[in-house]
């Protein structure tokens, strides 16, 4: 599978944690990543993970474009509700488009898990599904 990662700045330690966890997962499916976080990720767990731009100098609109694409499987979106912003419109595109395309997404850790282990049960086959 192809699975992109994302983190918001307050959300980076924290994705950085779960890919630590579950790096035996990961290791076998190809990764790609906004700049930031994919650097941190692959510093500390030794993950071969394609790098994009980071979010704000355009890595949002390159996985918004691979989805579109359809070269996304999943996505690991670590987002920080609590961080006064206005709504960006790149990641609801993001969310949107995942939508649209039927690619799960995780916004948050307990989700992450979720897929994780779906996805090491064999459970997220549904591409096969919908051909």
């Amino acid at each position: 599978m192809n699975i992109a990662i994302i983190a918001d700045d307050a959300k980076k330690e924290l994705m950085v944690q779960f890919c630590i966890a579950y790096c035996g997962i990961l290791s076998r499916h190809r990764l790609c990543s906004t700049g930031t976080t994919g650097k941190l990720v692959s510093d500390a767990t030794g993950l071969e993970i394609r790098g994009l731009l980071s979010g704000t100098q355009g890595g949002l609109e390159q996985i918004a474009a691979l989805i579109g694409c359809d070269e996304l499987d999943m996505i690991l979106f670590f987002r920080d509700p609590l961080t006064s912003k206005e709504v960006d419109p790149n990641e609801a595109d993001i969310i949107r488009l995942c939508d649209v395309h039927s690619i799960p997404i995780a916004t948050n850790i307990a989700t992450a898990e979720m897929l994780i282990h779906g996805l090491e049960r064999g459970d997220l086959d549904w591409r096969n599904l919908m051909h």
